[in-house]
């Protein structure tokens, strides 16, 4: 019995020497190797100009016209670069863009679009809140592209305040209906929308484009998500700025998106700064295809909340970094992680790095259980591998740092270092989770030195 016992302690040691200790991947070589792939459009040579093609610039007239037979012109081309000056442009309906396409908008250069639903008919082939269908048309939509761009100093401008920001408490019926013909897997060409609906359109969608370049317009008013990222690739989203406050304007929502990088944004929306999706339940099982490859750096926040993977998140999502980033005003949350039962799919390899925050709700907030939804359906999302590393915070007024995980498949394998949060009502609260580390961390003030006892500390003795 010594000997057994011996042999099983000598045995345990073995064990304990030897266990691989968990490995912190290389964040930077991951990193740059998504970099490297990144080149954003080629840019054509020829320049075109909108007043060649009958555009008046006086906000009152009529220029989607002119927009249309510039655009024909440059498909005729080969590609071109259609420069917009300076004056105020009214669109009474969308822009459909063509491949090797710039849109450039000159300082004082505004696309202002008329609100009235009708003008963006026909539908379209469009995806709504992670579920594929036909719907109005984006304001600015593009399929099937390669080497697109809008550029510029200038402004696009919605203007949707009247009309299709007031849709979100009509839009039940219809939403319903989006998601009955996701789960029941209706073919796509079947789930028509438009008329008679209340599903907004997106200012911009590129949905199965490759190599996009957005840079340096200012973007406000959208009718619902600002800049839809829809199953593209290749993406250089650059020195964009926002005052998009309607309902649900999102700033950018790159979805089975892959190799996008996002620098230099100066945001300030009325919900989520970005938001990484990838469909939403059946659709995005079905599709099986991640974002992946997204690094957002050196961007100011200001909005609902910073970054969001979720909750339209069905296939997975990896290799997304954050870092570098700070903010500009409030944001509701930092970093916002969020899936449910009705979703399936992964979340890992998420690194946030060197960011700061003033004030927020919570700091990081990572959930599998959103909006209480899909609890009896078991599509269960596996989330692991998350670095959070050099994070700061003013005040957190209900949580630093929040993990809900499920029973079925419970958080794992997340780390966090150097994360310091002033004040905060909450510092940590974790359920279902497992492998999760500090290192140096401070949520809620730093500890002192231990005071010594005095005389006025009450001594208790047997």
């Amino acid at each position: 019995m010594k000997r057994l016992l011996t042999l099983c302690c000598a045995l345990c040691a073995l064990c304990y020497c030897t266990a691989p200790e968990p490995q912190t991947p290389d964040r930077e070589a991951l990193r740059d190797a998504i970099l490297a792939r990144i080149t954003g459009a080629a840019m054509p040579t020829t320049e075109l100009s909108i007043a060649d093609f009958g555009a008046v610039a006086d906000g009152q007239t009529d220029c989607k016209p002119a927009f249309d037979r510039a655009i024909a012109r440059a498909a005729e081309l080969g590609g071109a670069r259609l420069v917009v000056p300076a004056g105020e442009y009214l669109l009474c309906g969308p822009l459909h863009l063509v491949s090797n396409f710039t849109l450039h908008l000159e300082q004082g250069a505004t696309l202002r679009f008329d609100p009235t639903p009708s003008h963006y008919l026909p539908v379209v082939k469009s995806s709504w809140e992670g579920t594929f269908l036909y719907n109005y048309s984006p304001f600015i939509y593009g399929y099937g592209l390669h080497d697109v761009a809008i550029t510029g100093q200038g402004t696009i401008d919605g203007n949707a305040a009247t009309t299709f920001a007031t849709w979100k408490e009509l839009q039940s019926a219809s939403k319903e209906l989006s998601r009955r013909y996701n789960h029941e897997q209706t073919p796509v060409e079947e789930r028509i929308f438009g008329e008679g609906h209340y599903l907004r359109p997106q200012l911009i969608q590129l949905f199965d484009c490759e190599r996009i370049t957005l840079e340096g317009v200012f973007i406000t008013n959208a009718p619902f998500w600002c800049i839809h990222l829809l199953r593209s690739r290749n993406i250089i989203c650059r020195g964009l700025r926002y005052d998009a406050k309607l309902v649900n304007n999102d700033g950018i929502d790159p979805e089975y998106a892959q190799d996008v990088l996002i620098e230099g944004i100066i945001f300030n929306n009325g919900d989520d700064n970005v938001a990484i999706k990838c469909g939403r339940d059946d659709d995005g099982r079905a599709t099986a295809t991640p974002s992946s490859g997204i690094v957002i750096r050196n961007c100011c926040f200001k909005g609902l909340h910073g970054v969001v993977l979720g909750s339209e998140m069905s296939s997975g999502i990896e290799n997304v970094f954050i870092e570098d980033c700070t903010f500009g005003g409030y944001c509701k949350r930092g970093l916002y992680i969020k899936t449910n039962p009705d979703r399936g799919g992964f979340i890992h390899n998420i690194f946030f790095n060197n960011c700061s925050f003033g004030e927020v709700e919570d700091l990081f907030f990572l959930t599998s259980m959103y909006a209480g939804e899909g609890l009896d359906n078991h599509h269960y999302t596996t989330i692991h591998d998350i670095y959070v590393e050099d994070v700061t915070c003013q005040k957190a007024r209900a949580a630093a740092i929040v993990l809900q995980g499920t029973e079925a498949e419970p958080l794992h394998n997340i780390h966090f270092t150097r994360v310091n949060v002033e004040e905060a009502a909450i510092g940590l609260s974790m359920d279902h989770t497992a492998e999760i580390t500090f290192t140096d961390c401070h949520l809620g003030g730093r500890a002192g030195v231990p005071t010594t006892a005095s005389a006025k500390d009450k001594v208790f003795e047997k």
